[in-house]
């Protein structure tokens, strides 16, 4: 089935992903952009990626399969999986896709690809960033060795519920470095906590696609992303 919003929907033909579209702001507080204009602090330039990246994934274009039949979104393909529901995240302000989200098996995945140099990495310096940011906001991140190498496990104050309670939200950001671009992807949910669904939303992560394309682009412009050509709004 077609997962609703107030907004609109797409639907995707001939695939096990039910997709939609959010039309949301995208800001710090929800920590959905990286930070562009961020200080250069200095930090460990080095690629950052599992050392079978290139036969495991996240994998390059011209390292996937061009048979299987992947979601075209554009800066990312989606391998379809049954269960899997997706949303392509809107910057209200510009209409701009500016994430995909990915819901699977109790857990949530965010993913943003980005422009990258050919010889260094992002992620050593994003992460950084990151744990600035969380901690501008009141959380707490601590890194930790993960199965794509170093990740943020964070604690993320959000609002609950109708009165505005503050509560705090359990995320996971986990980066990978490939050949002139970067993913980064932030895990919620089960997946963020339960070593289980942990394993089925790290294989999903395993399993995108960046196309990073030859056009010259600045490190760390967000890779242009698409609606699917087989989808179609509805009202």
């Amino acid at each position: 089935m077609i997962r609703k919003n107030k907004q609109k929907d797409i639907e995707t033909t001939g695939t096990d992903a039910d997709t939609s579209v959010d039309d949301a702001t995208v800001d710090e507080t929800e920590l959905e952009t990286l930070d562009a204009d961020a200080e250069d602090v200095g930090t460990d330039l080095s690629k950052s990626a599992p050392l079978d990246r290139d036969t495991e994934g996240p994998l390059d274009e011209a390292e996937a399969n061009s048979v299987r039949p992947y979601i075209d979104l554009g800066g990312v393909k989606i391998l379809p999986r049954e269960g899997l529901n997706l949303r392509l995240e809107v910057e209200e302000s510009t209409k701009r896709i500016v994430a995909v989200g990915l819901d699977y098996a109790g857990s949530t995945l965010q993913v943003q690809p980005f422009a990258a140099p050919r010889s260094t990495g992002l992620w050593n310096e994003t992460r950084l960033q990151i744990q600035e940011q969380i901690a501008k906001q009141g959380g707490t991140a601590t890194e930790r060795e993960g199965v794509f190498g170093p990740e943020l496990v964070a604690e993320v104050p959000v609002v609950q519920g109708s009165n505005g309670a503050a509560g705090m939200r359990i995320a996971r950001f986990v980066g990978v470095d490939g050949p002139r671009w970067f993913l980064r992807g932030v895990i919620a949910g089960e997946g963020a906590t339960d070593p289980d669904a942990a394993a089925k939303i790290e294989d999903l992560f395993r399993s995108i696609v960046v196309v990073r394309g030859s056009a010259p682009m600045p490190p760390r412009d967000l890779i242009p992303l698409k609606m699917p050509a087989s989808a179609t709004p509805t009202a």
